[in-house]
C-alpha cells in the first residue's frame, strides 16, 4: 500500500513549502463540538487563516457553543446526538471545496499545521493525510492509566491496520486529518462514534487510495475533560476494527 511518512528532520521544510503554496479557498475545515464554548472561537479564528470555509457541527450543548461558533463566522449545523462520527457525516453534504480538513474543537490540534496536511493533496501525492501524535508528540497521552490504555489500544489498532494492508502508519486514531472531498464521498462512512477515524483510514486503504502521515503535536485540551470513556468505548473500537478490516 502507498503510505508515506514524513520524519521530524524534514518537517519544517515541508511546513514552510506547504504554507507558501497553500490555497485557503480550496479547503473547508469541519469541527465537531459539544460543550466547547471556551475554546471553539479561537479554534475557528486560527483555522480561518488556512480554510476558506469553516463548518461547525454542534452537539447538544448548554454553554452557547453554537452561538460562539456563529459569531466567529462558522457555518453551524446541529448534530443528531449520536456521537462525533454522526456529526462529521452530517457535514459532508455541505462541503463545496476540493479538500476537507477535520480537527477537534478543544484546542488540542494546531490549525497552523493545516497546510502541512493539505500539501501532499495539492501536490497530487496523496488522497488522505493524517496527523500523527506518535511522530509529533502529545502533551496528553501519558501520565495515567487512562492515557496508557488509550495509547495501548490505539497502537494495537494501528498495528492491525499495518498488518492487514502492509503499510507503516503510526497513529490511526488522531482526528486531525485532510482528505480529498471526492475520495471522502466514496468512503460511504457509517460510524456514529469516534470510531469513524479508523473507519476512514481502513476504507481509504481498502479502496486503493493514497495515504500520507505527517507529524503534528497534540496539546492538552484548553478546558474541561475529554468526552471519551475508554472502557465504554473499547468494545465499539474492537467491533469496528474487525468489521472494516475483514468484511
Amino acid at each position: 500500500m502507498n503510505v508515506t511518512c514524513y520524519t521530524d528532520a524534514v518537517i519544517q521544510a515541508h511546513l514552510d513549502r506547504a504554507v507558501a503554496h497553500h490555497v485557503a479557498t480550496d479547503v473547508s475545515a469541519v469541527i465537531a463540538a459539544k460543550q466547547e464554548a471556551p475554546s471553539i472561537g479561537a479554534v475557528i479564528d486560527r483555522a480561518r487563516q488556512y480554510a476558506g470555509t469553516i463548518i461547525c457541527v454542534v452537539g447538544q450543548s448548554t454553554d452557547g457553543t453554537a452561538d460562539v461558533a456563529a459569531r466567529h463566522g462558522a457555518i453551524v449545523l446541529a448534530d443528531g446526538g449520536r456521537g462525533k462520527g454522526e456529526a462529521l457525516r452530517r457535514a459532508i453534504p455541505h462541503i463545496r471545496t476540493p479538500i476537507v480538513v477535520f480537527l477537534d474543537a478543544d484546542g488540542s490540534h494546531d490549525p497552523e499545521d493545516i497546510p502541512l496536511l493539505v500539501g501532499p493533496i495539492l501536490e497530487d501525492a496523496s488522497d488522505h493525510v493524517t496527523a500523527s501524535r506518535l511522530r509529533g508528540g502529545s502533551s496528553e497521552l501519558h501520565g495515567g492509566f487512562d492515557e496508557f490504555f488509550r495509547l495501548a489500544g490505539s497502537s494495537f489498532i494501528t498495528a492491525c491496520i499495518n498488518w492487514r494492508f502492509g503499510c507503516r502508519l503510526s497513529d490511526s486514531q488522531n482526528g486531525f486529518r485532510a482528505i480529498r472531498t471526492t475520495v471522502l464521498a466514496q468512503l460511504d462512512l457509517r460510524e456514529n462514534l469516534t470510531t469513524i477515524e479508523q473507519e476512514m483510514i481502513i476504507k481509504t486503504l481498502r479502496r486503493g487510495f493514497r495515504m500520507t502521515e505527517v507529524p503534528s503535536h497534540e496539546h492538552r485540551r484548553l478546558h474541561g475533560a475529554s468526552h471519551i470513556r475508554v472502557w465504554r468505548s473499547a468494545p465499539h473500537y474492537g467491533y469496528s476494527l474487525v468489521k472494516y478490516l475483514f468484511f
